[in-house]
């Protein structure tokens, strides 16, 4: 079975691109949703929080208390850096797991990042959705209400888009010039193939 990676900035479209897929059935693993799920489920990576974070990082009732623990890690690249290398190795092995027990042709691993936290080399082809920075700040602003900024900061804690675009080996433009439907509808035909 074909693994395959979406991938792109923040506000790019991962999320549509993913679910037209999944209208196609294809089945897509969204990497940022299982992660906080397994950080609550997965009993390892949970010690491992609690011993470099402090055991009150989860509360008396075991949640994840996410707002402390982004306090510490969004001002501090350093301790980021920490959680993504305990966090990102679980999540690679969940999807793993999780790609082994389906049956289509492909599977797609959603990640915003899929090169920053290593898991492209698990896959065996990468698609990367573009949009231009200035919408991608309008669409998360709108999305998420947070100032222009907020999301500025979070771009630049990702690879420039334009390298990004550079590594994957296939790009879908998002860009309200070029319709998407039919980029996905080709790109699909194309990774049946492969796979066929």
């Amino acid at each position: 079975m074909l693994k395959v990676g979406i991938t792109g900035g923040i506000g790019s479209g991962k999320s549509t691109v993913s679910r037209i897929f999944e209208l196609l059935g294809i089945p897509v693993y969204y990497a940022d949703t299982a992660a906080k799920e397994i950080m609550q489920t997965d009993e390892a990576l949970k010690t491992a929080v609690k011993e470099h974070f402090g055991a009150e990082i989860y509360g008396p009732d075991g949640k994840l208390d996410r707002a402390a623990l982004g306090k510490i890690v969004f001002n501090d690249k350093d301790k980021l850096e920490l959680l993504n290398s305990i966090v990102h190795p679980a999540t690679i092995r969940h999807s793993d797991e999780w790609a082994n027990r389906q049956t289509s042709p492909y599977v797609i691993k959603e990640a915003a990042l899929l090169y920053e936290s290593g898991s492209f080399q698990y896959l065996d082809k990468i698609i990367g959705v573009f949009a231009p920075q200035p919408m991608r700040i309008e669409r998360v602003m709108k999305r998420d209400h947070v100032t222009r900024e907020e999301v500025l900061a979070r771009i630049n804690k990702q690879i420039d888009d334009n390298i990004k675009m550079r590594l994957c080996d296939y790009v879908i433009h998002n860009d309200e010039q070029q319709m998407v439907i039919p980029q996905v509808l080709a790109l699909h035909q194309q990774l049946i193939s492969i796979y066929g």
